[in-house]
C-alpha cells in the first residue's frame, strides 16, 4: 500500500482537484485513489445521510458535483485506516497465545491518518469499505480490530494480482465476524478431544518414551479434520500429507485411522515388523494410506508419507508424489489431489528446501495445483529461540516470495484456526496457488519427552507449565458463550475416548478402515521384492527389427511446415546417414529408442533436470525448436499408440527439490520410467540427503520400492575437479542388501537396454548410472541394431581382441570412460597379451560373471583400472566385495580433489595411468 499521507495532511482542496479529476477520467487517476473514490461514490448514492456530495460511480461520467472537501479529506483518511488494518494488522494481531507480541512499528493508531480521539462519534461513508455504511469510526475501528487484530493476522497485501486480493479480503471480512455453527462446534471439540486425550494417555502409560508429543498444538487435529472436510466439498478426491515427527502419531491415530493397538504394540515392542525388505524405522517416520467418509457423506483418500528426520526432506517427495498421482489417477487434473505440507517455525524459516518447493510451485514441470502449507510453530527449535532461529519477522515470511498469502491463527482459538484452514483450502481451489497457515502454539515438553526444556528457556516453560491445554481452553470459551452443555459434553467425550484407548491398550480389537487400493497401489501389488538370484542375469529387453526401424524413423522427422535450426537438421541427418551406411546408433539415439519403445508398450516416461531437453552436452534433442518462431516438437510425440506419455522438462537450478520430487513421483508410479539428470555428476551433491534417507535406503526402513533413475555425467577430460566426477564412491558405499543399482555403461546398446530393464524387471530398483560427456560422440560407443534386437543388459563384458585366453598375462578390468583410453592403446599397440574386461554394473556386483573370465585367463595378473584417485572410484568397494578374486589397482594418487585443474597435469597423469595399465 502506498503511503498517502501527504495528501490527508495537505489542503481540503487538493482532495476536492482529486476528486474532480476522477470524475473527468477515471483511467487517469492513480488506481488507488481511483478505488477510494468509486467506493465514496457508492456509498454516497446508496444513501449517507447528511452528505453534501450526490455523484455518480466512475461508470457514470462526468458530471458536476458539490463536494464538502474537508469532509471528503477525512474519508479518504478512514480509508487509508481501513487499507493499513489490511496490510498491517497482522504485526499487532493477538496469535501468541503464551508471551506478548514483539512491536514491529504498525502505526495503527489515529493520529498517524490524521483523525483524533474527537473523529470516534462520527459517521463515514468509506466504512462502506468494511461493510459499515455511515457507521462511527469508532464501530468502523472495533470492526477492523476484530477481523485484523484478533486471533488472527492476515498478511496478503503484497499479492499483485486483484482478484486474489479482493477474493482473501472478502472472505477475511464476512468469516472473521460471524459465530461457528453448533455442529462445527462439536466437530471441534471432538477433533481437540482425541488429540488432547491421545497424548496425555500416551503420556501416562508410556513415560519417557520418545513420540515428539503434539502437547501445545492439538488444535492442528481440528485443522486438518476441517482441511479434508471442506476439501472434500470443493471436488478434492485425495489428499497427500507430509510432516515430520512432531505429532505425526496423533495425526496418524486421529486424521488417517490407524488403529491405536498398532500404534501401542510399536510402543510396546511388540509389533512384528516386516523385516524381508530390512531393519525398519522408528515408529515416528512411519506413513499410512486409508480412505475416511467425512461427515457430509464423500469418501476421501488419505496419505501420510514416509519421512526421515530431516524434516523439510519429505517436501518435494510429497509434491512429486501427488503431481504423479495426477496424472496417473485424475487426468492432470489437479484440483482431485491436495498436498498438504507440515512444517516446523524453525524448519520451515531454516531450510533451503522450503524456497526451492516454493519456487516449483507454478513451473510447468512440477506445479501440483498449489500447495496448503500448515506450520506448528512452536516458537522454538530443539533449545533454539525464534530470535536466533531467523532474521525475518515470520517464520512465514518465505511465503512473499510466490505471493502466497499466509494466515497467522493464534492454536488456542480452535474456531479460529478452522476458519483459517477452510479459506485456504477453497483459496488452493480457486487459484491452484500455494497458502500458508501460521498457527502458533506452544510445546509443552522438550525436543522429546525425556528432554528438559528449563535448561535452555526458564522463563518460556514456567509460562507453558501454568497454560491451559487447547481443549480446556475451548471448554472455557464455550461456557463463556452461552454452551452450557459444552462441560458436560467434554467430559463425557474424554471418559468415553480414554476407556476406548484402555480397550485397546488392553488388546480389544478395533477395526481398521476400509480400503480400496487405488491403481498405482494394484501395480505395485502385482510386483514382487528382489532376490538375490535375480541379479545374476538381466532379462531380455530386445525389441524386434521392426519395431526398431520404426521407432527410428518416428525420431528422425518432424511435422511439415517445421524448420528445425539449421545444426540440428544436421544432426539429426548425420545419425540417419550413419545408421543407413554402417546399421550403427549414436549414444543419444539408443537412449530415445528405449523412451520411445517403453512408450510404445503404454508405459509413461518422465525426466527432468536441468537443460534435459537439449542435453548439456548437446546430445539429447528430444525437444527441438523452430528457427523462424521458436515453437518446439517433442521427437518422442509419434511413439504412443495408447495415450503414453513423454514428459521432458527443463528444470530451475535446483537438485535437492528437483530429486527428490522425481523420487516422489516414481514413488506413486511404478509402470512409469522416472528420470534425473544432473548437469554435471558432481551437481549430485546437492540432493545428497535424498539420495541418503529416500534413494538408497527407503525400501528397508519403509519397504517402499522406487525405481527412479538418476543420471550423472563423469569422466577425467581434464575439466577440473568440479567437473569429472559424480562421486562413484559415495554410492558404492551406500550399497548394500541390493538396494539399488549403479552402472558405467559403455555403449549405446547396453545403455538401452538398461533402461528398459528397469521396467522390465518384476521389482523396482533405484537406478545410478554414470553417463559419458566426451564419450556421447564416441564411434567406439555406437552400436550395432542386432545389439537392440537381441538380449539385454550386459552386466560384464569381455575383451574381443585379446581372443586367446592362455596369451593373455595381464587382465585390465575397468568401467565407464576408461576404458575407451586402454583400448585406444591395446590397438594400437595389437596387445593381444592383456585382456581388457568392462564391469558396466558396478552393483549388484556380477561376482558370478568376473569369477568365470578369472577362471578364463587363470594364467593372468588381474588389474583394477580407474581414472579416479585411488581413495575414490571403486577401488576400495571392490577390494571388499569382489571375493576369490586376487588383484592390484591402478589408478591415481589419492587425493583431497576430484581431479586437477590443470589440462597437461590431467593428461601426464591420464597418460600415466595408461602406461603403467600396459606395462608388463
Amino acid at each position: 500500500m502506498k503511503d498517502f499521507s501527504y495528501i490527508t495532511n495537505s489542503h481540503p482542496a487538493y482532495i476536492e482537484s482529486l476528486y474532480n479529476d476522477f470524475l473527468q477520467n477515471p483511467e487517469g487517476v492513480d488506481p488507488d485513489y481511483r478505488k477510494f473514490f468509486e467506493g465514496f461514490d457508492f456509498a454516497v448514492t446508496e444513501g449517507r445521510n447528511g452528505s453534501a456530495a450526490t455523484a455518480p460511480s466512475s461508470a457514470g461520467g462526468a458530471t458536476t458535483t458539490t463536494v464538502d472537501a474537508g469532509n471528503l479529506q477525512k474519508e479518504f483518511a478512514v480509508y487509508r485506516l481501513i487499507q493499513a488494518y489490511r496490510k498491517k494488522g497482522h504485526l499487532v494481531a493477538k496469535t501468541n497465545p503464551i508471551r506478548p507480541r514483539k512491536d514491529r512499528g504498525a502505526n495503527l493508531d489515529l493520529p498517524h491518518f490524521g483523525l483524533s480521539d474527537a473523529d470516534l462519534n462520527s459517521t463515514f461513508s468509506s466504512g462502506s469499505f468494511i461493510g459499515l455504511p455511515n457507521a462511527s469510526l469508532k464501530q468502523i475501528v472495533e470492526r477492523l480490530q476484530r477481523i485484523y487484530c484478533y486471533h488472527v493476522g492476515v498478511e496478503y497485501q503484497y499479492i499483485v494480482s486483484e482478484e486474489r486480493i479482493e477474493w482473501l479480503q472478502r472472505e477475511v471480512e464476512s468469516q472473521f465476524d460471524q459465530p461457528v455453527s453448533n455442529e462445527r462446534r462439536r466437530r471441534i471439540l471432538e477433533k481437540l478431544n482425541q488429540g488432547v486425550i491421545f497424548e496425555k494417555f500416551l503420556h501416562t502409560k508410556y513415560i519417557g518414551q520418545k513420540r515428539f508429543s503434539l502437547e501445545g498444538g492439538e488444535t492442528t487435529i481440528a485443522a486438518l479434520d476441517a482441511i479434508i472436510n471442506t476439501g472434500a466439498e470443493v471436488g478434492v478426491k485425495e489428499v497427500v500429507i507430509g510432516m515430520a515427527h512432531r505429532g505425526r502419531l496423533n495425526v496418524l491415530a486421529n486424521i488417517l485411522g490407524k488403529t491405536y493397538e498398532t500404534i501401542f504394540s510399536e510402543f510396546e515392542g511388540t509389533a512384528i515388523p516386516d523385516q524381508t525388505m530390512g531393519s525398519g524405522d522408528v515408529k515416528y517416520h512411519l506413513g499410512f494410506s486409508s480412505e475416511v467418509t467425512t461427515p457430509s457423506g464423500k469418501e476421501i483418500y488419505l496419505k501420510l508419507t514416509p519421512n526421515p528426520s530431516h524434516l523439510e526432506a519429505v517436501d518435494p517427495v510429497v509434491l512429486g508424489y501427488a503431481r504423479a498421482k495426477a496424472d496417473v489417477l485424475y487426468g492432470s487434473e489437479y484440483d482431485s489431489i491436495l498436498p498438504i505440507l507440515i512444517h516446523g517455525d524453525a524448519s520451515v524459516a531454516g531450510q533451503g528446501i522450503v524456497y526451492e518447493i516454493l519456487q516449483m510451485s507454478q513451473l510447468k514441470g512440477y506445479s501440483t495445483g498449489g500447495t496448503m502449507h500448515f506450520v506448528i510453530n512452536n516458537q522454538i527449535g530443539f533449545t533454539t529461540d525464534f530470535d536466533d532461529a531467523r532474521t525475518s519477522d515470520y517464520s512465514t515470511s518465505i511465503a512473499t516470495t510466490i505471493q502466497a498469502p499466509v494466515l497467522h491463527v493464534n492454536g488456542d482459538d480452535p474456531e479460529a484456526v478452522v476458519k483459517c484452514v477452510d479459506i485456504a483450502t477453497r483459496y488452493r481451489q480457486e487459484f491452484n496457488a500455494d497458502i500458508f497457515i501460521d498457527m502458533l502454539c506452544y510445546r509443552r515438553h522438550g525436543h522429546n519427552e525425556g528432554d528438559d526444556p528449563k535448561f535452555t528457556q526458564p522463563q518460556l516453560y514456567s509460562l507453558i507449565d501454568k497454560h491451559a491445554n487447547p481443549r480446556e481452553q475451548y471448554v472455557k470459551y464455550l461456557l463463556e458463550n452461552g454452551d452450557t452443555d459444552a462441560q458436560t459434553l467434554a467430559k463425557e467425550m474424554e471418559q468415553k475416548f480414554w476407556s476406548d484407548l484402555q480397550e485397546r491398550l488392553d488388546e480389544v480389537k478395533q477395526n481398521p478402515l476400509p480400503y480400496k487400493y487405488q491403481k498405482p497401489e494394484l501395480d505395485w501389488q502385482s510386483l514382487r521384492k528382489a532376490a538375490a538370484g535375480d541379479f545374476d542375469a538381466s532379462p531380455v529387453t530386445a525389441i524386434t527389427e521392426t519395431q526398431f526401424r520404426s521407432l527410428f524413423e518416428g525420431l528422425m522427422k518432424w511435422p511439415e511446415g517445421f524448420k528445425p535450426l539449421r545444426k540440428v537438421e544436421k544432426i539429426l541427418q548425420d545419425k540417419v546417414k550413419l545408421f543407413e551406411a554402417e546399421q550403427k546408433v549414436d549414444w543419444a539415439t539408443g537412449e530415445l529408442l528405449a523412451y520411445a519403445s517403453l512408450l510404445a508398450e503404454g508405459h509413461d516416461v518422465r525426466m527432468s533436470g536441468q537443460d534435459v531437453k537439449r542435453g548439456t552436452f548437446s546430445h539429447r534433442h528430444a525437444v527441438i525448436y523452430d528457427e523462424t518462431n521458436n515453437t518446439t516438437y517433442n521427437r518422442l510425440n509419434g511413439a504412443s499408440t495408447d495415450g503414453a506419455e513423454f514428459r521432458i522438462y527443463n528444470s530451475l537450478l535446483s537438485e535437492y527439490a528437483v530429486l527428490g520430487f522425481e523420487y516422489g513421483y516414481a514413488l506413486a508410479s511404478p509402470q512409469s520410467l522416472v528420470l534425473w539428470e544432473a548437469q554435471f555428476g558432481d551437481f549430485a551433491n546437492g540432493a545428497q540427503i535424498i539420495i541418503d534417507q529416500f534413494i538408497a535406503s527407503a525400501e528397508t526402513k519403509w519397504q517402499r520400492m522406487n525405481g527412479v533413475v538418476m543420471l550423472l555425467p563423469h569422466g577425467y577430460e581434464g575439466q577440473g575437479p568440479e567437473h569429472s566426477s559424480a562421486r562413484l564412491e559415495r554410492f558404492l558405499q551406500l550399497c548394500a542388501e541390493n538396494n539399488m543399482v549403479v552402472t558405467n555403461i559403455t555403449t549405446s546398446a547396453n545403455f538401452f537396454h538398461v533402461l528398459r530393464r528397469q521396467l522390465a524387471w518384476p521389482f523396482r530398483k533405484p537406478l545410478i548410472n554414470f553417463s559419458p560427456k566426451a564419450n556421447l560422440r564416441l564411434s567406439a560407443t555406437y552400436s550395432h541394431i542386432g545389439q537392440f534386437t537381441e538380449g539385454g543388459f550386459r552386466e560384464v563384458i569381455d575383451d574381443g581382441f585379446a581372443t586367446d585366453p592362455a596369451a593373455v598375462k595381464k587382465v585390465l578390468f575397468c568401467s565407464g570412460k576408461v576404458y575407451y583410453d586402454l583400448a585406444e592403446r591395446q590397438l594400437k599397440e595389437e596387445r593381444r597379451d592383456v585382456a581388457i574386461v568392462r564391469v558396466e554394473q558396478l552393483y549388484p556386483l556380477p561376482a558370478q560373471q568376473l569369477q568365470a573370465l578369472y577362471a578364463r585367463y587363470a594364467g593372468a595378473t588381474w588389474f583394477w583400472v580407474q581414472e579416479e584417485p585411488l581413495n575414490m572410484g571403486a577401488a576400495s568397494f571392490l577390494k571388499m566385495n569382489l571375493h576369490g578374486i586376487n588383484f592390484g589397482i591402478i589408478s591415481r594418487q589419492a587425493s583431497a580433489s576430484t581431479a586437477s585443474g590443470y589440462s597437461k597435469i590431467h593428461a601426464q597423469e591420464q597418460a600415466e595411468i595408461v602406461d603403467t595399465a600396459f606395462r608388463i
